[in-house]
């Protein structure tokens, strides 16, 4: 009976997961088709770095769902003879290549716009910066749940959401500075801030969720789920 109870609340939890996953992705893919759009508009790198974010998370989120739905569709399939366990590491694994991906395209364009700087439309870029911090905001709280410590699937999924506010944070910071202070220098010093932090989190998440992929053991512990420095929400 208790086996039972533990397997229908994973069930429940893992069906809710999925659903708040799918009404983000609608949520952020409209979001980034704005911020691309105004970006290239404004001519604002911060935006436009927070744009394609959003866009490779878009992508990943759909890899998070796509693996809510295969662990739910072949939980008792002879394809997966050991469990589908490792599903969920393993969409982890793939957010964080895309992550990792994302962080070096934006330090790469910031350094870009140091030696190619460009005139930034700052009202319509900060608008929409504000928009997309809300959206991310609004997002974080629909992710928010203390029943996923060990998913790192849908842990993937909020880190890429909390990339997104806190780059969104980092473009109204440079463009508010940039307005009302002459310091244009700060688009691309706060897009080279995101980057480095997008990249930081994405290779900690790479590097927990290759742990348990190759069944390697931490010194000190069974399993990195219980020595886990990358992720506490």
């Amino acid at each position: 009976m208790e086996a039972c109870h533990s397997h229908c609340h994973n069930h429940d939890i893992n069906d809710e997961n999925a659903k708040k996953t799918l009404f983000v992705i609608i949520i952020t893919v409209l979001t980034m088709i704005a911020e691309i759009v105004f970006g290239h508009i404004s001519n604002s790198m911060a935006l436009l770095s927070d744009g394609w974010h959003m866009g490779t998370h878009a992508l990943a989120l759909s890899v998070t769902f796509t693996a809510f739905i295969m662990i739910k569709k072949f939980k008792d399939s002879e394809l997966f003879p050991n469990g589908t366990g490792k599903i969920s590491p393993f969409a982890g694994f793939i957010s964080a290549i895309f992550l990792a991906t994302t962080g070096i395209f934006v330090l790469f364009e910031s350094v870009t716009r140091f030696f190619n700087p460009i005139e930034i439309g700052f009202n319509t870029a900060i608008l929409v910066a504000i928009i997309g911090l809300v959206v991310n905001g609004a997002c974080l709280l629909v992710m928010q749940t203390k029943n996923s410590e060990k998913d790192y699937n849908y842990k993937a999924a909020y880190l890429h959401i909390l990339t997104d506010a806190l780059t969104s944070v980092f473009a109204i910071i440079a463009l508010l500075a940039g307005k009302y202070f002459g310091l244009y220098f700060l688009d691309p010093v706060m897009g080279l801030l995101g980057g480095y932090l997008i990249l930081r989190w994405s290779i900690c998440l790479i590097k927990e969720t290759s742990l348990i992929l190759l069944d390697i053991k931490t010194k000190g512990h069974s399993h990195p789920d219980e020595h886990n420095h990358c992720f506490s929400h």
